[in-house]
């Protein structure tokens, strides 16, 4: 499995420790439904960065940073969808298709977002100039 894809899981398991850990925070202070808008941006901003600067190792620019909230949104429509499809379409138990939902979107939330932050396909490996081709980049 490529390492871009494994950081991306990381990352995800990481952003959801940092929503619900400012989840639990907010709500300290706030409505539940204030305390889980709060923690939704603030985690959103830390899945930017963390997947630009250790995911896809890419530069964060204010346009990337503007267009992020897509990918966010693109997920939670395919899992709302999903959930609606699997339990009224397909009459999977309630408390299954939402893994399942959220276990299909994935690929499509990494591919959005790398297509985002990296573009079109991901940076191809460095080459190193070796002494018998004397190739490489320079």
């Amino acid at each position: 499995m490529p390492t871009h894809v494994l950081r991306f899981a990381l990352v995800g398991v990481l952003n959801t420790g940092v929503y619900y850990g400012l989840y639990l925070l907010f709500r300290l202070v706030v409505p539940y439904w204030m305390a889980h808008l709060l923690a939704i941006a603030c985690a959103m901003v830390f899945s930017f960065f963390l997947n630009c600067l250790y995911t896809f190792r890419t530069r964060p620019t204010w346009r990337k940073f503007a267009l992020w909230p897509l990918t966010n949104a693109t997920n939670y429509v395919m899992t709302t969808v999903g959930v609606i499809v699997l339990v009224s379409g397909l009459g999977m138990d309630e408390r299954v298709a939402p893994l399942v939902a959220a276990a299909a979107a994935i690929p499509v939330t990494f591919l959005l977002s790398r297509r985002l932050l990296v573009g079109r396909s991901a940076p191809l490996p460095r080459t190193t100039p070796t002494a018998s081709t004397g190739s490489g980049d320079r």
